[in-house]
């Protein structure tokens, strides 16, 4: 008799497969599972017994063979084990490590693991299941498997993060960086320590890639502007301590959107129901569609070209679908929801940024973190693929009553420090930070130095010391920074 291993077995291969019993001529076969009649299928040599979906544990087989030649039938008998319970897997949701480079341990234990592999490598457990593998090369997540004998498995990813050094940032345009009158004065806040990074435009709302790109689909197109010397200008404020972070904006991209919808790409272009260039109050070639491959690779290939050239992050924004009615807009190549397919685009980012050792972070609506598919960006999934969430959560855009502020644009503390609780719980057990963009610039009411100082002091209160300010002239307010040595 054959077709039974001498492991257990899985009901499902008991099921579709049947158990094969070997005999020469065999002309009458019958036989029954914990004495259950078992239907056979006779073949030139011997046949199939199918006995169904067993239950887990313990079962007889019993097999009579009846040949012409003689006049006793041959009786066999085996017991085995079926088994559907896959091992036990604890990991950890992250590892930490110095940098993305630098070699971590994956540790966990497997319970009723026959074997375990982490990131594609067998490693040996020991008698209680507990396992442990260092990765001289992690990538940015880590696949854990654990399998028994009968081939149940179970599946585990593992986070490699690195904790963010922390930002007291400023936004620059390109074309801002390369004024005079508006880059010294960025650089003086810098050499006075009243802030640590800078953060520059590599692609803004315009389309214009702003530095010197070698992207071929960015020159191809005529994006490629070379406002400022990337290269230079990195290297130039990290000279002075100062991190660089490129502000990517990602799906608002006039350039590529007419670019592509006037030679016939169409499908890279967020459109109506009616196959129109969708318009929503942006224009008529503002957005590029996010489930496209090609307009993702374009994103992606511009943010490891800045990791190449020094950048420590890499910040998205307009990470996101338009706003306005899902209804009145069609993804050509969409087969998931759009927050789903964003949080996919990141993770793809995130790839292949990781050998740069290049920080990944997402700027998105402060909306967002209870309204996830007002634009397509659902914070928890986005959280697992970014090292932090940027929130734009500036007073003056908060309608009256939000949080139960009266007032928000008057009431900076009050918004900030109600806003941000409900982001750092959104993004608890992801591994990703918040780091808020704050306002620092006037709209309906003036923000001097007292209400830019009340957004930081908010944000602190909430157990962060990391904030990015935006300032449409891209100009700041220095004495609401504490100069530090």
């Amino acid at each position: 008799m054959s077709g039974l291993p001498d492991h257990p077995v899985r009901p499902a291969d008991v099921a579709e497969q049947g158990i094969e019993v070997r005999a020469e001529s065999p002309t009458d076969i019958t036989a029954t599972v914990d004495g259950n009649p078992v239907p056979v299928s006779v073949n030139d040599e011997g046949a199939v017994l199918r006995p169904g979906e067993l239950s887990e544990g313990e079962h007889r087989l019993r097999v009579e063979l009846r040949s012409g030649s003689l006049p006793w039938n041959r009786t066999l008998q085996r017991d085995f084990t079926v088994d559907a319970t896959a091992p036990e897997l604890e990991t950890p949701d992250s590892v930490t490590g110095e940098s993305f480079s630098a070699p971590v341990t994956v540790e966990g234990r497997a319970r009723g693991a026959d074997w375990i592999e982490v990131a594609g490598q067998r490693v040996s457990p020991d008698e209680s299941g507990r396992f442990s593998r260092e990765l001289d090369d992690p990538p940015a997540t880590v696949t854990v498997t654990a399998g028994d004998r009968a081939g149940n498995s179970s599946s585990a990813e593992v986070r490699v993060e690195m904790d963010h050094p922390g930002m007291r940032a400023v936004h620059m345009s390109g074309m801002a960086w390369a004024s005079d009158q508006l880059r010294e004065p960025v650089l003086r806040m810098a050499r006075e320590g009243r802030i640590d990074t800078v953060e520059l435009d590599l692609k803004d709302e315009s389309g214009e890639v702003q530095y010197d790109s070698g992207v071929p689909l960015a020159e191809r197109i005529g994006a490629d502007k070379g406002y400022f010397d990337a290269r230079k200008t990195v290297e130039q404020l990290h000279d002075l301590g100062v991190r660089v972070v490129g502000r990517l904006v990602a799906f608002k991209d006039p350039v590529l959107a007419e670019a592509s919808w006037k030679s016939g790409h169409r499908e890279r272009v967020v459109q109506t129901p009616g196959g129109g260039p969708y318009n929503g109050g942006y224009g008529d070639y503002s957005f590029t569609n996010f489930a496209n491959p090609v307009v993702r690779d374009y994103n992606v290939d511009i943010a490891e070209e800045a990791a190449r050239l020094g950048f420590d992050d890499i910040l998205y924004d307009y990470v996101r679908r338009p706003d306005g009615d899902i209804d009145s807009m069609r993804f050509t190549g969409l087969d998931s929801t759009p927050s789903e397919s964003i949080a996919g685009f990141l993770q793809q980012t995130r790839d292949r940024l990781r050998g740069h050792d290049t920080l990944l972070g997402a700027s998105v609506f402060g909306i967002t973190v209870n309204r996830p598919e007002s634009v397509g960006q659902n914070i928890p999934r986005i959280a697992s693929y970014v090292d932090y969430v940027a929130p734009m959560i500036y007073p003056s855009h908060w309608g009256a009553g939000e949080y139960d502020v009266a007032d928000p644009n008057n009431e900076p503390y009050k918004i900030v420090n109600r806003s941000l609780r409900d982001w750092q719980r959104a993004v608890e057990g992801t591994g990703a930070e918040v780091i808020p963009w704050l306002q620092d610039f006037s709209l309906g009411v003036h923000y001097g130095p007292d209400k830019v100082r009340a957004q930081i002091e908010a944000t602190r209160a909430n157990g962060i010391d990391s904030f990015l300010l935006w300032s449409p002239s891209c100009r700041y307010t220095a004495e609401a920074l504490t100069a530090t040595p």
